[in-house]
């Protein structure tokens, strides 16, 4: 199935395909979002590890190496690479938001200095690759990434990820709010579980973004 007729909800089913993208390298930017160590630890409980294995599969087998290659084709094509990752300047957090505050599993500690806040070494940025850090789901809320994709010329970004229904999905919406073109590579992001994963991209696409695979990603680009 083609990226114009996937992922379609309800307020989408009947409408028109959309028209074909064409990305200008030197326009477009690759976001990838929050692939941190702290999501890769398995949880010592025996039965939460369990709970969590499909996520880890997805991530390790599919998200990860195909990230890793998604960067270094727009590296190859001369689209900028940038990063979001979570983390606060306090020790102690309390620059933190209040989604980040309350209990539960957005409850979140990521010293920036700490090793679990950084990103995957598979995912490393490179020379002068720009990383923002955030303590809010949207990565232009909390940031001046929206400032620095202005004053780069940037006006389409390729968004990569997790978790889709959080993170990714709130930093859309936020790119579409400023009227940025934003795609996003299902095969590159991931939620807790496929159904969440599947069940917001179909929600955000069309309206804040087009949801397409990595490989026709790579189609949108001439050469």
């Amino acid at each position: 199935m083609s990226w114009k007729t996937a992922f379609r909800s309800f307020y989408y089913q009947n409408a028109e395909p959309p028209e074909d993208i064409t990305l200008d390298p030197e326009a477009t930017a690759l976001l990838v979002i929050d692939v941190q160590n702290t999501y890769l630890e398995t949880p010592s409980d025996p039965a939460e590890a369990a709970r969590w294995q499909p996520f880890f599969d997805r991530m390790h087998g599919t998200v990860i190496p195909g990230t890793a290659a998604l960067m270094d084709w727009a590296r190859g094509k001369g689209i900028e690479v940038l990063f979001a990752r979570i983390a606060c300047h306090k020790d102690d957090g309390r620059d933190r938001s209040l989604s980040q505050k309350k209990p539960g599993f957005n409850h979140l500690l990521l010293p920036k200095n700490r090793e679990d806040s950084q990103i995957v070494p598979a995912l490393a940025p490179k020379g002068d690759e720009i990383v923002v850090t955030k303590t809010t789901d949207s990565a232009l809320t909390g940031t001046n990434l929206r400032l620095i994709l202005s004053n780069m010329g940037i006006r389409d970004v390729i968004v990569a990820g997790i978790f889709t229904d959080q993170c990714v999905s709130s930093t859309v919406r936020s790119l579409c709010d400023e009227s940025f073109g934003v795609v996003v590579v299902e095969d590159c992001c991931a939620a807790a579980t496929e159904a969440l994963h599947r069940h917001e991209l179909e929600i955000i696409n069309m309206i804040y973004c087009h949801v397409v695979s990595s490989v026709e990603v790579k189609s949108f680009v001439a050469g």
